[in-house]
């Protein structure tokens, strides 16, 4: 048998727990020779709230369900699939099926401390924003891009009757 990685599907919001009463389990079961790892992937999102405060969390990359490596016999499956929480494995024709390396390397990619930052806003394309600090303190835009990735806003300023577009980072502006 190989030791691999499986996906459970779970009630979301329950990952936690999921993940808390599957090693409860193995722990009780002596099942920790076949059951070996339970990870919820998460990544690091930066949110700016009204009045450009950062809060930074931690989001679940994939809200609902859990990794699992393991050895998959008749009697880890029954433990895993039976852990309240869990509704399944992901695979076809209710089989679970294994994430290639190349999978797991990728989701785990995200969770990594070096992986790029996400920043999310309320912020959209089209809204009327306030600049309220910088060089353009006080002047009103319209919001003409967004880059989540980078934490900044494209937004067009009236400077001298002609609209300039201007890179602002979210804390910069405030919405109307």
């Amino acid at each position: 048998m190989s030791k691999k990685w499986y996906v459970l599907h779970t009630y979301s919001g329950y990952e936690n727990k999921v993940k808390g009463n599957l090693q409860h389990r193995v722990e009780s079961m002596g099942l920790d020779d076949r059951i070996f790892e339970i990870q919820i992937p998460t990544e690091e999102v930066t949110e700016i709230k009204d009045g450009g405060r950062r809060v930074t969390t931690d989001k679940k990359v994939f809200p609902g369900y859990v990794l699992v490596r393991m050895e998959l016999d008749d009697q880890s499956w029954g433990v895993v699939r039976n852990t309240p929480g869990v509704t399944g494995f992901v695979g076809a024709q209710g089989k679970p099926s294994p994430l290639s390396r190349e999978e797991y390397n990728k989701i785990m990619r995200r969770t990594q401390s070096d992986a790029p930052k996400k920043t999310s806003s309320n912020l959209q394309v089209g809204q009327n924003v306030k600049v309220i600090n910088g060089p353009l303190a006080e002047f009103d835009g319209t919001i003409a891009e967004v880059q989540p990735e980078a934490g900044k806003v494209k937004v067009m300023v009236s400077i001298f009757g002609r609209e300039t577009p201007v890179e602002l980072s979210y804390n910069q502006v405030a919405r109307l």
